[in-house]
């Protein structure tokens, strides 16, 4: 028995591996095919080239700085719109005066472009700090608008029935509540670390603070370096993928916990 479940998930790995490793091949041949027939480097290079850019930049400190405090500065923007985010929804949801005022203002933001954004955030906040605030900006609509969803979308006979049976606000707020929630929570969270790791790049390419990502590419950019410009490129994605992995894997462990 124990010998088959191994058999059995060396299979599935197998499977998993090809569906990952042939549409990579693919698109890495296709790269390849372009580069060739364009023969401009500077324009298009091969991915050898940038293969070796990449390795060439991995075993630095200064990439390794650079990575780690962009991920600090984009997730605690991230982390900052996140808790705004909730507690207006509240205020909105709970007071119409709240909503009034604030609600207005909150779609303002949503609907203003982020390079705005920047520009006017560069004339109050100092440059290692910006990203920072424009990630947390970009994600506080989305949290807002998910977390009022989801309190609009609370069913009152539950909370009647709740009442009935006077479970208490902490068994309600665990029973009704958080069930009613955690959907449209988990659908923001995910949209909104996208937005805010898209945004915070963003805000590093136009206000390049000493060590950062976005700077690289501004430097890489600058110089004319190809290679290094898509390596850095691709070191975004990967982080991207990384990031909208691990917080896959925690809701869905959290959702298990909670059954």
């Amino acid at each position: 028995m124990a010998a088959r479940c191994r058999t059995m998930g060396i299979i599935m790995w197998d499977k998993k591996c090809v569906k990952i490793l042939l549409p990579l091949a693919f698109w890495l041949g296709v790269w390849q095919i372009a580069a060739m027939t364009a023969g401009f480097p500077l324009l298009l290079p091969t991915p050898v080239s940038v293969g070796c850019t990449l390795l060439e930049l991995a075993v630095t400190g200064a990439f390794w700085r650079s990575v780690v405090l962009s991920l600090g500065r984009v997730l605690c923007g991230m982390l900052l719109g996140s808790v705004l985010g909730c507690v207006l929804a509240l205020l909105t949801w709970r007071f119409s005066i709240a909503d009034l005022f604030l609600s207005p203002a909150i779609r303002v933001i949503r609907a203003t472009p982020v390079v705005s954004f920047i520009l006017l955030v560069y004339l109050w906040v100092t440059r290692t700090h910006i990203p920072s605030v424009i990630s947390a900006l970009m994600v506080l609509p989305v949290i807002w608008s998910s977390l009022r969803a989801g309190l609009d979308s609370v069913d009152p006979q539950l909370l009647e029935l709740a009442g009935a049976y006077r479970l208490g606000r902490v068994k309600t707020l665990r029973l009704v509540w958080l069930p009613s929630l955690r959907a449209h929570m988990s659908s923001g969270i995910s949209t909104g670390l996208g937005l805010a790791w898209k945004s915070g790049i963003a805000a590093e390419v136009i206000c390049p603070p000493r060590y950062a990502i976005g700077t690289e590419l501004s430097k890489a950019k600058t110089a004319l370096q190809s290679s290094k410009l898509y390596a850095w490129t691709i070191v975004i994605i990967i982080l991207s993928l990384t990031l909208e992995n691990v917080l896959r894997r925690v809701l869905r462990k959290s959702r298990r916990m909670n059954r």
